[in-house]
């Protein structure tokens, strides 16, 4: 009794450290080290089973706590845990009440907010399946990571971790190598998943090493027979409704699969044995040396895990090629068919057009201003009797005339909604309009002059208005007004669509600063548009973004990492700014990172405070105990090691980072796009960055500062952002130095805003002072900051500049005359062809309204908060 109670003392205090400080009561001073409280205390539960059972305790009492004080940022870090713990938990025993107590306390959280009660569903999910099959969610796993397919179950995890050497220490590189090597062979995974499906569904009933020894003995066939059948009674019984008749449903399977093969001799099965923790294996990974602009490298792993046909593999090769060829022979035809149409229509115009509008003139003040028009009659009853002969004449040239138009457009529309994607919907609606106009079942309808939503595409020769409004204004008015109501595109990451029915899950790992993540947003941006054209990787897998922040070849000292000044000491500490936190490299940041943080505490945490330690500690093995069957059978991870694999199995929501493009114009006319996810350089700080990027050559080169730069002429119109959200332009001319733009991301109070602004600071030469004898220098200098939306840079008399993207210095473009910078939206040519012709003007005045918005998405562990 005194050694249970010293261990719930030991696991309640490590417990409180786990939670210490997350709901930001603490200074992020004092955060230092707190990122491996979670690995301790899953290292002190782990020495014993049944010491899990005390943890899910304490962790469900919290939780009550946390709902009667209403405390938002320790639900989600307290439901990691407790998933954490039930996953490793070996044995619960029937008359055990923990998984039916956590399911009333979590289905009681469903009423909060977004995040949290996203987070709550789906672990009420994970508790009624492990009700149902103990262990499913651990099979289910492994499984995945292990690439364990069968007939039944297509499942794959494959885990990528991508290292810049720029970026990457040698320490860390050694134990991502280390995750990469530790493959599992198949024999030695579907010992290790029998095992762990025999103790979490009987306990201690039969011993595990007579269990090994017999799963040892047989052949790989008869092994994967064996796993099979194992694994497909457990998902049965998870599909069951009742949960007592599918343990019962699993119980008896499962001993008819020990009799049948034969896995525990008879001597052995009255033993008494103890529970034993089975660990998670190392996932499967695969590790390159990254330093690119583009994910090509995923193919490799694709061709590697999948057998992809030979015929995708030309048509990838071949796709553009023929897109070209395609695109050139529409455009022909096109043409070709558009020309012979408008020859004809013109024709029929010229010789009818005087006739016709004598006609047409002289009746429209006839017509009434009405709501209502008869479909079943051209003419207006109050003009029947007085107007026979010139009806009977205008009703036989509109005809014509409005038949021959209306041919044209409809074999304009067909020739070019043929090639768009969104030919299927834009025809739907063509039939819907053209099915609405002839129907003459309706003797009347409602005009378009009462704004009704049913607007049809033809325009009928007589106007449904008097004189009012031109018919063309009225037509584009409510066509308009249509599209804006119709017409919608959700804001999401491009390469999301179609994920649930993928059986195939790539997660990819990116490690380093915001110059990293600038390489993977650019990356991101082209594998999109790879993809758009001819999908290929998107067709198999359903990818997910990691991020862990590291400091270039900063990480062996973590008192650079903490220190602030004395007024951020001074702040009240529920509003902690991550702003003051700078390294000693200021060639490279970590905004993302922190913006993420202060969505997420627990990737804070257990992610972003990686960089409060050093690498020595991070990366230290750890020592194996010679009495621990798990430690002696697999090789156990450092505390780094530990957390990548911990935060690639428990993170699941995604955080939306926006990207911003950037459209340039070189000296010689070049445009060139280009994306960019944090910061944007401009003059004498991108220049800068060229000089240090030459290496050696920078010393004889020499850095100039913002003293002894050269400042250019500028022309900034900028939109600025206003509480309202409305377009406020500003449109300056300045002598600068240099035009940063950089993400609003690095205060609690931007994130209650839009965060797709921008922070624009120019350096401005307000004195400069010229001598003949020496060196020019700037006298007097001036910063102006502003959040912005969008901001256009034009070169004065031809004066070209620097332009850097993400401190990057291999993204250094020279000799630029005009910048322009937004938000990325979706590309013009997925936009239906409706859109187009229509709304162009208004297309280009607020694309946000009808174009998706570009993001990265990272996944977090709870997602971004509403």
């Amino acid at each position: 009794m005194q050694h249970t109670s010293c261990t719930e003392d030991r696991i309640h205090h490590a417990l409180e450290r786990c939670l210490h400080g997350l709901d930001r009561t603490i200074s992020s001073n004092w955060k230092a080290g707190l990122c491996v409280n979670r690995w301790s205390l899953e290292e002190l539960v782990s020495r014993d089973p049944h010491s899990f059972f005390i943890l899910i305790e304490k962790i469900l009492r919290k939780t009550q706590e946390v709902q009667e004080m209403c405390q938002y940022d320790l639900l989600v870090p307290l439901a990691l845990m407790f998933y954490s713990a039930t996953l490793r938990t070996p044995y619960f025993p029937p008359e055990c009440k923990l998984l039916q107590k956590a399911y009333n306390i979590y289905h009681s959280l469903l009423t909060w907010p977004v995040p949290y009660c996203n987070v709550c569903k789906d672990l009420l999910t994970f508790i009624q399946d492990e009700m149902k099959a103990p262990g499913i969610s651990f099979q289910r796993l492994v499984r995945a990571e292990q690439g364990l397919t069968t007939k039944n179950l297509q499942n794959k995890t494959i885990t990528v971790l991508l290292l810049n050497s720029a970026e990457v220490s040698s320490e860390f590189a050694e134990v991502a190598e280390k995750i990469s090597r530790s493959k599992h062979s198949l024999g030695t995974s579907h010992i290790t998943l029998v095992k762990h499906m025999y103790q979490a569904v009987f306990g201690a009933k039969y011993s595990l090493n007579d269990i090994q020894s017999a799963l040892e003995s047989k052949t790989a066939d008869e092994l994967l027979d064996i796993f099979s059948n194992c694994s497909d009674v457990m998902e049965i019984a998870v599909a069951m409704k009742d949960s007592t008749q599918a343990r019962e449903h699993l119980v008896n399977n499962l001993e008819e699969i020990k009799e049948r093969f034969g896995l525990l001799p008879k001597t052995a099965q009255n033993v008494t044995v103890k529970l034993q923790t089975i660990p998670l294996p190392i996932a499967n990974c695969y590790s390159y040396r990254w330093d690119k602009d583009n994910f090509d490298v995923l193919q490799e792993v694709l061709l590697k895990e999948c057998e992809i046909p030979d015929i995708a593999l030309l048509s990838l090769n071949d796709n553009d090629n023929d897109e070209e060829e395609f695109e050139e022979e529409e455009e022909e035809k096109t043409e070709d068919a558009i020309g012979n149409e408008r020859d004809s229509v013109i024709s029929t115009i010229s010789v009818t057009s005087k006739d016709f509008m004598k006609s047409f003139v002289s009746n429209l003040s006839d017509y009434m201003d009405s709501g209502y028009i008869e479909d079943g009659d051209e003419s207006s009853s109050e003009t029947a009797g007085s107007s026979d002969h010139r009806e009977e004449k205008h009703n036989t040239v509109g005809k014509k005339l409005t038949k021959k138009i209306s041919d044209f457009f409809r074999a304009r529309n067909s020739l070019t909604h043929k090639a768009d994607p969104k030919y299927r919907l834009n025809k739907s609606f063509s039939n819907l309009s053209s099915c609405n106009l002839s129907s003459s079942t309706l003797p009347l309808r409602r005009a378009e002059s009462l704004g009704c939503t049913e607007v049809k595409r033809k325009l009928p020769m007589k106007s449904r208005r008097s004189n009012s409004l031109p018919q063309h204004v009225t037509f584009n008015h409510h066509f308009e007004r249509h599209l804006l109501h119709n017409t919608y595109f959700k804001r999401r990451p491009y390469l999301s669509f179609e994920d649930e029915c993928k059986t195939m899950t790539l997660r990819i790992v990116v490690f380093g600063t915001d110059r990293i993540l600038g390489r993977v947003a650019r990356a991101y941006s082209n594998l999109r548009l790879q993809e758009s054209k001819c999908p290929f990787l998107t067709k198999y897998f359903r990818m997910q973004f990691f991020y862990i922040p590291l400091q270039k070849n900063s990480l062996n000292s973590s008192a650079q990492f903490t220190s602030f000044s004395t007024d951020n000491q001074q702040r009240p500490c529920s509003q902690p700014d991550f702003s003051s936190v700078e390294s000693t490299d200021q060639d490279s940041t970590n905004k993302i990172a922190q913006y993420i943080g202060m969505l997420d505490s627990w990737y804070e945490r257990n992610i972003l405070d990686l960089l409060t330690l050093p690498t020595t500690l991070l990366c230290q093995e750890p020592s194996k105990s010679e009495n621990d069957l798990a430690d002696r059978e697999q090789e156990k991870l450092s505390i780094l090691g530990d957390l990548i694999l911990y935060y690639c199995r428990n993170a699941a929501y995604p955080v939306l980072v926006q990207l911003y493009q950037a459209e340039l114009t070189l000296a010689g006319g070049e445009k060139r796009s280009e994306v960019f996810v944090y910061s944007l350089e401009l003059g004498q700080s991108a220049a800068t960055r060229a000089i240090k990027a030459s290496g050696p050559g920078s010393k004889r080169l020499g850095i100039d500062g913002d003293r002894e730069a050269v400042p250019l002429a500028l022309q900034i119109a900028y939109c600025k952002a206003t509480v309202s959200r409305r377009s406020q332009w500003n449109n300056v001319e300045k002598n600068c130095t240099s035009v940063n733009l950089s993400k609003a991301c690095t205060k609690y109070d931007e994130l209650e805003s839009n965060t797709e602004y921008l922070h624009l600071s120019m350096t401005e030469v307000v004195k400069r002072q010229n001598s003949k004898s020496k060196k020019s220098y700037n006298q007097q200098i001036s910063i102006t900051k502003i959040k912005i939306d969008k901001v256009q840079i034009i070169g004065v008399n031809n004066t070209t500049f620097a332009v850097c993207l993400d401190q990057d210095e291999q993204k250094v473009l020279q000799s630029v005359t005009r910048c322009e910078v937004s938000v990325c939206y979706k590309p013009e040519d997925k936009v239906p062809q409706k859109l187009k012709g229509h709304t162009s003007f208004q297309m280009q005045q607020q694309p946000s309204k009808f174009y998706s918005l570009l993001c990265l998405p990272i996944v977090t562990f709870s997602g971004a908060l509403p």
